[in-house]
């Protein structure tokens, strides 16, 4: 869909046909991960979130912004995500080549002890790369329900990196798909043989305010909401300030319990186990 037409500009013509898909097809499995993830909040754990390279934006969508609220971890490790330099010192090269080396996942998980409620939601779009995939096989070794969310017919379209033995669907408890094309880029210009404008990032975004809102609605159900970080246009300044505290200190009670280290870093000592 080249250029503009009667629907607008061609990229957003295509995002609303994507998010269209993705309302038609992941409602259950949304459904499902929102569950899984108000259970491990409500029992007072943590959902883990982990993504490289682009796949960092939805783990920071997630928490800490306006409209969210403690309950999450954000892993993200700045040698597999930070792009704003592209080449030379801490270049895209680099980060591209970490995030294949076996064995790092491990390494990051070694990090954290897990509660017997805590769930791991690893993005990836490819799904293809030995850290996620590593991330979600590891978390499942100690114990945790994997969420995966990536693009099935981009992991599809490609070989697992020998590095990475698997795709990350294969190594998840649930899939949600972000629905995008192989390509990842929506859009096919007459006279380029590449398309552009990629749409991973809008689908896996649209996941998470959707996991984030459901959630929530089950939470206030239970009566275990946590205080949500708002605006003072909505609230006040003042109350605006108390929810800000509140939420930052809940989360760090939640995180303090996870980085104290008991044991040694392999699943079998890696703290709690759920059944699966």
């Amino acid at each position: 869909m080249p250029g503009s037409g009667a629907h607008g500009p061609a990229w957003l013509a295509e995002a609303q046909d994507l998010l269209a898909r993705i309302a038609t097809t992941q409602g259950p499995a949304i459904e499902e991960a929102a569950h899984w993830c108000a259970d491990a909040i409500a029992a007072e754990g943590l959902v883990h979130l982990f993504g490289t390279g682009h796949s960092r934006i939805p783990v920071e969508e997630m928490f800490p912004r306006y409209g969210s609220y403690p309950g999450f971890n954000p892993i993200v490790e700045l040698s597999m995500t930070f792009h704003t330099q592209v080449v030379g010192a801490n270049g895209q090269r680099q980060a591209m080549f970490i995030e294949r080396i076996p064995g790092l996942a491990e390494v990051i998980l070694s990090n954290f002890s897990f509660g017997p409620k805590d769930v791991m939601i690893v993005f990836s779009a490819s799904g293809l790369t030995a850290v996620p995939v590593e991330m979600a096989r590891g978390a499942r070794a100690r114990g945790l329900r994997v969420i995966a969310v990536t693009s099935v017919a981009q992991s599809m379209a490609g070989d697992p990196e020998p590095a990475a033995g698997a795709r990350l669907l294969d190594e998840a408890d649930l899939v949600l798909d972000v629905c995008t094309p192989h390509a990842d880029a929506l859009v096919t210009i007459g006279g380029l043989d590449s398309p552009v404008g990629p749409g991973s990032t809008i689908g896996a975004v649209a996941i998470v305010n959707s996991l984030k809102v459901r959630i929530a609605e089950l939470l206030v159900e239970r009566g275990a909401m946590p205080p949500v970080i708002t605006r003072s246009s909505v609230v006040g300044h003042g109350r605006s300030q108390a929810l800000f505290d509140e939420a930052y200190r809940e989360h760090a009670r939640r995180l303090a319990r996870a980085i104290i280290q008991q044991g040694s870093a392999g699943p079998e000592n890696a703290g709690g186990v759920n059944d699966h």
